[in-house]
């Protein structure tokens, strides 16, 4: 796919959704960064309606370690693999504390280095919550880059780096929530809604699907 389509791509979904941000709820770093957490092999619904009450009662560092590993997984137990996620953020939760101040840090070093964080989740949190310029690499984008062509490889980090080296300066801050909502909702895994996409003429995915196929 040459510079021109992709310009095109990210110039389109601009115009539909000028400004993209992530499905989780959140008002701080901290929740974005527990929220993110929680959202491993879990859906966006399904951890919203977990960290509602969570935050309502705990949205500090100090306040859910104070709550403990127990207490915690009362909150989160209608998410996948809560039980290693409530461990992971209750050790998260003391390091912030004793560590950072209760702030979330902006380095990508310190961020992969807390319990439950791998480099998705730090890509998401430091593009989200602090405007840096990455691409958290899902399934999502990753079978839209490969599909269209946009960025294709092997694996996560090869997509997340051809996407970075890529996709047009104006675009690389919003571009992880525009290919996720994308990928979400249209160019969907088993039946990818071509005939609904509004970037369909500029894809170069081989088997498209109308619609009512």
């Amino acid at each position: 796919m040459n510079t021109a389509k992709r310009t095109q791509i990210f110039t389109r979904l601009r115009e539909q959704n000028p400004n993209p941000t992530t499905e989780l709820n959140y008002t701080t770093p901290f929740e974005l960064l527990i929220a993110v957490i929680l959202s491993a092999q879990a859906t966006d619904v399904s951890v919203n309606k977990a960290i509602g009450p969570l935050f309502e009662k705990a949205n500090t560092p100090k306040a859910i370690y104070d709550l403990g590993v127990e207490n915690l997984k009362d909150y989160i137990k209608t998410i996948g693999l809560f039980n290693t996620k409530a461990a992971n953020v209750i050790k998260t939760c003391q390091i912030l504390h004793e560590e950072y101040g209760g702030a979330v840090p902006q380095e990508r070093s310190a961020l992969e280095a807390l319990p439950g964080v791998g480099r998705k989740t730090a890509n998401v949190v430091l593009n989200t919550a602090f405007g840096h310029p990455t691409m958290a690499v899902d399934t999502h984008i990753f079978r839209v880059s490969n599909r269209t062509k946009l960025a294709t490889g092997a694996n996560v980090m090869q997509v997340e780096k051809k996407l970075l080296k890529v996709i047009p300066e104006p675009f690389i801050r919003d571009a992880h929530h525009w290919l996720i909502l994308h990928g979400r909702y249209i160019c969907v895994a088993r039946k990818p809604r071509c005939g609904a996409c509004l970037i369909e003429d500029l894809c170069e995915f081989k088997d498209k699907v109308e619609v009512g196929d």
